[in-house]
């Protein structure tokens, strides 16, 4: 599903944020992958929807080299990939239901089955009675649900989460982790970079640790 051979990541300047990166996320497992501020977590996972692309070494999702795809290819490598960042990029001029069906304006959907689908996604992280709200009337938790609402509204294969629980309460956190869970259990292979090592080690799942830009090991419940 996620397979990271030897991959480096240098940008301009000379700063080298991943240095020979190896791993492999199987289809329908969940894992985390957890480090220090600045170990380069966000980088790897920008790596998997191709918004970065490696200095060397190949990412492969799905069977496709990301790091070698054409931009036109791109758009449809995400059609099954859900993600999930610290930046929402909510839209605070439309409704929570708008936002979960701005993915599905690009799909040939029929209206009728696209408005289900932002539905059933809204009804699975509990926020089905506030479609009509705007993100600005709800909390920090809520938001990030709907940003997971949106992210699995074209129903992906692979979700991936950057510090979904980032400055949310620990309740809020627990929360947001169950619904990850949820989704792993039928089928959908997650990854989820969290610096909340006391959730990690909660969930009692694999763990990738980075230091440095170095994998250091992917032992469970690490």
């Amino acid at each position: 599903m996620i397979s990271f051979s030897r991959v480096s990541k240098r940008y301009p300047g000379g700063q080298e944020v991943l240095k020979d990166v190896s791993f492999l996320v199987d289809a329908g497992e969940l894992a985390f992958l957890t480090g220090p501020s600045g170990a380069g977590k966000s980088t790897l996972l920008k790596l998997i929807p191709a918004i970065e692309r490696p200095s060397a070494g190949s990412v492969v999702v799905n069977g496709q080299n990301v790091g070698a795809l054409k931009p036109a290819a791109i758009p449809y490598l995400r059609r099954h990939l859900g993600l999930v960042f610290q930046d929402q990029k909510l839209l605070y001029d439309r409704s929570v239901y708008d936002n979960v069906m701005l993915p599905l304006s690009f799909s040939g959907l029929a209206p009728r089955e696209a408005a289900k689908r932002a539905r059933a996604a809204l009804d699975k992280v509990g926020l089905l009675a506030r479609e009509k709200a705007n993100p600005i009337q709800l909390s920090g938790g809520e938001q990030q649900r709907v940003a997971i609402a949106r992210a699995v509204v074209n129903r992906p294969t692979l979700l991936v989460a950057d510090e979904p629980t980032a400055n949310l309460d620990e309740e809020s956190a627990l929360r947001i982790l169950e619904i990850f869970l949820a989704f792993h259990q039928v089928g959908v292979t997650v990854l989820i970079a969290t610096h909340d090592q006391a959730l990690v080690t909660r969930f009692g799942r694999r763990v990738l640790r980075l230091t440095g830009g170095r994998l250091d090991g992917a032992a469970p419940g690490a």
